[in-house]
């Protein structure tokens, strides 16, 4: 077990949290949720029962106290410090994926291929670049995920979320203000529902993308190691005469660098690897790293794609 997983908070939290029919985790070990596998705890980690459950909590909860909301932890850094407040999981009772005529609907919680999979079982096409996403359809929506030359703005038509003042709102994808990996969302409100467009196709054709979409990932990223996805968002192609991030990283040779146990990939440059006993300050500080060469080294700016929590640790095993 990573040290950090091993220090306590003393605020005496969970007195002051509103009664749920979920479950609440004191001193949470989060490294279990975070495909790195890295971080320290979380003060407390809730997994709400269903959406009337996540909304009391979020209308009960002290105003003083973080929340912070996490899927499957496959684009997450979770410092080594661990997360203070609460931390929200959406699990069981938030993956249920549904299609009723040319429209796909999800709860928050539902991953990204099992979507792609309901709309090629009901012979819809449009959704099959999920299938290359790892993650749930609620933070897919949240950054605007894209691949293979699409993205969640495509084909979203509404969103249902909560709240931080615990409202349950319906939001049409022209509220969302979708841009870049971006929408207007505010970190604390949570993507508890979506539904997506989709239109009619062939079963056939729809299953043969979504195999070479499978394909081309496990050919070309490092699917099978203990990675958070790609690190850096691609830069503006004009600034960067039309470079994208893996490939400015390359320029400026850090493929395969590496500090402590964590390395860029050798397979994909735009990937971080925990090598097996890696620090979460490890793989932080070689991401620093690059985004500094890159820049002082070709004048363009890379920015972190993945979501970095919580608090540093500090050296006498203190926050």
């Amino acid at each position: 077990m990573n040290a950090a997983t091993q220090v306590a908070f003393h605020s005496n939290l969970l007195e002051r949290l509103p009664s749920v029919r979920g479950e609440y985790v004191e001193n949470a070990p989060m490294s279990r949720y975070s495909w790195f596998r890295t971080g320290g705890p979380a003060e407390v980690l809730f997994k709400p029962r269903d959406s009337d459950d996540l909304a009391a909590f979020m209308d009960g909860k002290p105003q003083d106290v973080p929340v912070t909301v996490i899927g499957v932890g496959s684009n997450l850094l979770i410092r080594d410090g661990g997360v203070p407040g609460v931390v929200v999981r959406l699990g069981k009772g938030f993956s249920c994926v549904s299609v009723r005529q040319d429209h796909v609907l999800a709860a928050g919680g539902a991953l990204d291929v099992s979507v792609a999979a309901a709309a090629r079982d009901a012979g819809l096409t449009g959704l099959e670049f999920l299938t290359g996403i790892p993650g749930t359809i609620g933070g897919a929506l949240k950054m605007n995920a894209g691949a293979y030359q699409s993205e969640m703005r495509d084909i979203v038509l509404y969103a249902r979320v909560v709240d931080s003042e615990g409202n349950q709102r319906h939001m049409r994808a022209d509220e969302l203000d979708f841009g870049y990996r971006h929408t207007n969302l505010p970190d604390d409100w949570i993507v508890v529902g979506v539904v997506m467009q989709g239109v009619r196709g062939d079963r056939g054709a729809i299953a043969r993308r979504m195999e070479e979409i499978r394909s081309q990932r496990e050919d070309t990223q490092p699917v099978r190691t203990k990675t958070g996805g790609s690190t850096f968002q691609n830069p503006d192609p004009i600034d960067s005469g039309g470079r994208k991030a893996w490939q400015l990283i390359d320029d400026v040779g850090c493929r395969g660098m590496v500090r402590g146990g964590a390395m860029v990939s050798e397979k994909h440059c735009n990937f971080l690897i925990n090598t097996g006993d890696a620090t979460s300050a490890d793989l932080e500080e070689l991401g620093d790293e690059v985004q500094r060469r890159v820049v002082s080294r070709t004048g363009v700016e890379i920015h972190w794609e993945i979501r970095r929590i919580g608090i540093h640790l500090s050296n006498d095993g203190g926050r």
